[in-house]
């Protein structure tokens, strides 16, 4: 008996400790005061665009202002998502007209035969926020087809979706899966739960499960790309495009794996999912420098010019605010909570925020380092995933 009086009171104090600490760590950090910066470049930025069919795409090193690019492009989803994001929080009716001009823009797209499988970021983004916070039924039809377009590519004997149908012959992948594929599943669980075809959520469930066992490798690091063989479905190596080599642990990748298991265990409860989703979390908290942002990709060589990438920061924050919310331990759920304030905290710095250089929220991402393309530059999707967590960390400190 007198054992079991002791553990009571031991129990509630470790639990009023952890309760303690996780809303300690949120009330040192200003959620609301970074947010109304983003609503203030978001203002700004609206303000500067006048053509619909150019979306902001990043800022180059010693530019101020947005470099565009067409609705076909891949990131063209994110700054209508933005704009949502920032109207959401403002209620501003610039935002939303800016907003709902930019997302209907980008329905061109689904005019044309599918060239790869960014149509998760296109059309969720910024389609998917806007039928959150509106409702517009018009909305929900095209995410439907865009959904139904998405699965055009995929494989069954393979498994996955097709990412890159033009490097099948430019690279000689039969069938070709990346990374950041795992990001665009979202659209397909969301459509196979609001009208559209049921097989999607066997598509999306299938791609899931078959990246669990070949992009993600033993030591919990991710291959960029997959290649598989087209006749018997067979894995045949995996190989890089945008990381230091085909072994290395390319950042931005290991952020997309972390949100898109995630999402993955979210939608369907199978505990593989959180497994893979906690794996490749901590071995990005575990290798990140002392600074605690990654540089562009973990095993590339440091020197006093190796660039940062904040756009990996924000999307790992984003997704380990949401992991933290389905852990059932009350440690994870402390660990990845802290980590993505860690990581807001440390972006939200005059070392990252753009402050009066330029247009842009965040500086100091890194799109594709190989090819010298956007290196050390303002990039619009890390502007996206940074709005998108600290919107989630608003509402969780509301909801808790």
């Amino acid at each position: 008996m007198k054992n079991k009086i002791l553990i009571i009171p031991f129990f509630w104090a470790t639990v009023l400790v952890s309760s303690c600490s996780h809303e300690s760590k949120m009330a040192e950090f200003l959620v609301q005061k970074e947010l109304d910066y983003c609503v203030g470049k978001a203002e700004s930025t609206a303000k500067s665009l006048d053509d619909y069919s150019q979306f902001p795409r990043n800022i180059l090193d010693s530019e101020t202002q947005w470099n565009t690019t067409a609705a076909e492009d891949w990131t063209s989803g994110f700054w209508p998502g933005i704009a949502w994001y920032a109207y959401e929080e403002s209620g501003d009716s610039i935002l939303l007209e800016t907003a709902r001009k930019y997302t209907e823009s980008v329905s061109q797209v689904l005019l044309a035969p599918q060239k790869d499988h960014d149509l998760g970021f296109i059309f969720y983004c910024s389609y998917g926020n806007g039928y959150r916070l509106t409702g517009d039924k018009t909305y929900k039809e095209v995410l439907l087809q865009a959904a139904d377009s998405l699965a055009e590519l995929f494989n069954p004997k393979v498994g996955t979706i097709l990412s890159w149908p033009y490097m099948v012959k430019a690279m000689g992948w039969p069938h070709n899966t990346i990374i950041d594929n795992m990001m665009n599943l979202e659209l397909l669980f969301w459509a196979a739960k609001n009208g559209g075809n049921k097989e999607l959520y066997e598509i999306a469930d299938s791609h899931a499960r078959h990246c669990m066992n070949t992009l993600v490798r033993p030591d919990s690091t991710t291959f960029h790309v997959a290649v598989f063989d087209t006749l018997d479905g067979h894995f045949i190596k995996g190989v890089t495009h945008q990381g230091y080599s085909d072994s290395s642990m390319w950042a931005r990748g290991q952020t997309w794996g972390i949100y898109g298991y995630t999402v993955a265990y979210r939608e369907t409860g199978d505990e593989q999912f959180l497994n893979v989703a906690e794996k490749l979390a901590d071995k990005f908290l575990q290798r990140l420098p002392a600074d605690g942002i990654p540089f562009w990709d973990f095993d590339a060589p440091v020197t006093s010019t190796t660039p940062k990438d904040a756009s990996a920061a924000t999307i790992a924050a984003s997704a380990l605010l949401e992991l933290s919310t389905l852990e059932r331990e009350d440690s994870r759920k402390q660990k990845y909570f802290n980590a993505a304030v860690d990581l807001l905290t440390r972006l939200s710095s005059a070392d990252y925020q753009s402050g009066d250089r330029n247009k842009a929220m965040l500086v100091h991402s890194t799109g594709h380092f190989p090819a010298g393309g956007e290196i050390d530059a303002s990039i619009i999707y890390a502007d996206y995933y940074y709005i998108e967590a600290l919107s989630r960390l608003k509402k969780m400190r509301r909801e808790p």
